[in-house]
């Protein structure tokens, strides 16, 4: 289920934006414009649906460091993200925890969700499938009967990462997994001390890890699934060189053979660029495609020259999954457009708020 547009209110830089999304959807702008903003939001759901929701906002400072901080009008603060896809359409929206003046509340930076809803359309009009309150939460099941949830539920969690019965309620638990399956990339580790660097026991692994410490695993299962794509991309981004990975008792190991050099280079010797290549090329190849695969300045710590096989990449991997860029990168957005036909959308920030820059046609 792609998505087909998303909705934010009141987090971070977002006061309100509403971004109708294609199947590649290439965000630029300059520092502090609120790119990873907007990323970060689509992450915010996935970890809802796996149940980290607070761990997420934790990491973020708590909830109120999420929340928009400048001027607001009265009413009740809250942080909201919709996600329309196909005949769904997914919201959660939350707040502060409600401070009480004879109990310090130790969780008070912890998110409290105010609302959830789920919608199935049908042309102009929408059926309920979840409507949650505060403490409590109506759902519809499988014979289309309203019912309230049968158990106790977390207040600062979602109740798609609570669901009990999925054979009672089988469109909010596929809406469950879809969201579980996105894929984000925002970090490879590549110090010399990094996991990847070194030989690790390898497994079949279809999926990269979100860190690329599985990364010689992974090129592995690429090379066995077909190895003659993963080569020429190789190839492409280094003219004459070849990727190899081999296993010595069951410990996998990778590293490229390139011209003029008489033996290969092992990972540990490869540049941070060169490593942070192979990672996302390992993620835009990956066996296993979800719907939604999300990058975050992949461009970081790479030659220009590597810019336009990415861009390739990128627009070969949308063929089986939509496609989520945050860069920096104007020559990115570019070759992505030259290569796509889609337009980048352009950010700017105004008296603090992120806005959409509109193009004059």
């Amino acid at each position: 289920m792609p998505i087909t547009e998303l909705q934010i209110s009141g987090y971070r830089s977002v006061t309100g934006l509403v971004l109708p999304l294609d199947q590649i959807n290439v965000l630029t702008g300059p520092n502090g414009c609120g790119k990873s903003n907007l990323y970060r939001s689509l992450y915010l759901l996935t970890m809802a649906a796996q149940g980290q929701f607070a761990r997420a906002i934790a990491d973020e400072g708590g909830m109120p460091s999420v929340l928009w901080a400048g001027s607001r009008r009265k009413g009740p603060v809250r942080m909201t993200i919709n996600v329309s896809m196909d005949m769904l359409t997914y919201e959660i929206s939350s707040g502060l925890v409600p401070s009480d003046p004879e109990f310090d509340d130790p969780f008070k930076l912890d998110p409290r969700i105010k609302e959830e809803n789920v919608w199935f359309r049908t042309g102009k009009s929408r059926q309920v499938l979840l409507e949650r309150a505060t403490s409590t939460a109506m759902l519809r099941d499988s014979e289309g009967n309203r019912t309230s949830y049968p158990m106790t539920f977390s207040e600062t969690e979602s109740i798609l990462s609570q669901l009990k019965e999925p054979h009672r309620f089988p469109q909010l638990s596929a809406l469950q997994q879809e969201l579980r399956q996105w894929r984000f990339y925002h970090h490879f580790r590549t110090d010399p001390d990094a996991p990847l660097r070194h030989p690790q026991i390898g497994v079949f692994t279809p999926v990269l890890s979100h860190d690329g410490s599985d990364l010689a695993a992974a090129l592995m299962t690429i090379t066995r699934v077909d190895a003659n794509d993963i080569q020429e991309a190789v190839s492409y981004a280094f003219p004459y060189s070849r990727l190899i990975v081999q296993a010595d008792s069951g410990r996998f190991s990778f590293g490229l053979s390139m011209p003029g050099i008489s033996r290969p280079l092992d990972a540990r010797e490869l540049s941070d660029g060169t490593i942070r290549y192979l990672c996302l090329l390992a993620a835009l190849l990956t066996p296993r495609p979800p719907t939604l695969l999300a990058l975050n300045e992949p461009e970081t710590s790479l030659h220009p020259d590597l810019l336009e096989p990415l861009a390739r990449l990128i627009v070969k991997a949308s063929h089986s999954s939509q496609i989520w860029i945050t860069t920096h990168s104007l020559a990115l957005a570019n070759y992505i457009e030259s290569y796509s036909g889609t337009a980048p959308v352009r950010l700017e920030k105004v008296d603090g708020e992120t806005r959409v820059i509109e193009e004059d046609y």
